[in-house]
């Protein structure tokens, strides 16, 4: 085995990217070593390129990339869940420290302690990476890691959201955005069991939405799109996956009495919202994070079983930089990976 690898780092925040050659990391106790086979690329890697993260723990450089898929090469000591082989993966959650009040209560994704993968340690951009033993979530054998990459954040994300939303097999489910995570998000629902309405900007992604399993499209081009919602019934969920505050809440009155506005894309706006809003209807807004490693094991099951997979547009890691432009540029149809 040889004792170097490339890796892709970022030297300093709002520096460019630089190929270089490292020395392969050795596993601590506790951790995994996993030879990277494919890393999607997230816009949430913009915090790593350009040093926007607010809670400390992020130093440099630092190789980003938290969709990471690969085998595991080598483990540490007292990990009993892994061993050599075995098809793996690491999301946004990248560890948890088990004695805070949220992980005694078991809710290990709000952990006072959390590490977050590429923030807190070198994420997928490499060759080989080290993970924590909770933080990794087994890949079935059917889901190629090039698809199992994206999953580990934005399909996660979405799945996740919608299966704690409290919508049931046959309610009415909107999916704002057919981006990164809303073409995830169609399927999803699609193939829970929801009536399913996809709501995107002009008549050109009505194809698409329908082949992403969307009973109905509702374009914002075309009129407010909470009326056209209420049309249809209204929906019981509308998950917001486009980072854009003022557009979430345009959809708000679309929603049905006991209707729930289900947040997953990240804005630091503030929503337009009035009081009397939620309490006409008994209406509700809840955000909602990725999850933990478990959360991507079930995501990535029912991917495989159910057929979702997301649309992806490969690269050689070396060409991390125009990868990531791409992503950043909105030009991705829809989710990039690098393949070391």
């Amino acid at each position: 085995m040889p004792s170097t690898m490339k890796a892709v780092q970022v030297p300093r925040p709002g520096g460019n990217f630089e190929v270089v050659e490292r020395p392969i990391p050795e596993p601590a106790r506790g951790q995994v070593r996993i030879k990277v086979e494919a890393c999607g690329i997230c816009h949430s890697d913009a915090i790593v390129k350009e040093g926007h993260w607010p809670l400390g723990g992020l130093e440099y450089p630092r190789s980003p990339g938290h969709e990471v898929a690969g085998r595991i090469d080598a483990v540490g000591e007292d990990v009993s869940l892994w061993k050599r082989g075995d098809r793996v993966g690491v999301g946004w959650h990248g560890g948890h420290c088990f004695v805070c009040d949220p992980c005694r209560r078991g809710d290990f994704i709000n952990c006072r302690n959390s590490k977050v993968t590429a923030i807190h340690f070198d994420g997928g951009y490499q060759e080989y990476m080290l993970a924590r033993e909770e933080a990794v979530a087994g890949i079935p054998d059917d889901l190629a890691a090039e698809d199992a990459a994206p999953l580990l954040c934005a399909g996660i994300t979405v799945y996740n959201a919608l299966r704690n939303s409290g919508a049931r097999a046959g309610d009415t489910v909107a999916v704002q955005g057919i981006g990164g995570l809303g073409h995830l998000g169609l399927q999803y629902a699609r193939k829970m069991g929801f009536r399913t309405i996809a709501i995107g900007r002009g008549t050109d992604k009505a194809a698409l939405a329908d082949k992403l399993g969307a009973h109905h499209y509702v374009d914002t081009n075309s009129g407010s799109p909470a009326e056209s919602l209420q049309k249809l019934g209204g929906a019981a969920v509308i998950l917001a996956t486009a980072p854009d505050a003022k557009s979430m809440s345009l959809l708000f009155d679309g929603l049905a009495p006991n209707g729930k506005l289900m947040i997953v894309g990240a804005s630091i706006e503030p929503l337009a919202i009035s009081p009397m809003q939620t309490i006409g209807g008994r209406r509700s807004v809840q955000g909602w994070a990725s999850g933990t490693a478990k959360d991507s094991e079930d995501t990535m099951q029912f991917s495989a079983l159910s057929g979702v997979r997301p649309m992806i547009e490969k690269y050689p890691l070396v060409k991390a930089a125009d990868a990531y432009e791409q992503m950043i540029s909105g030009r991705a149809r829809f989710r990039v990976v690098l393949m070391p």
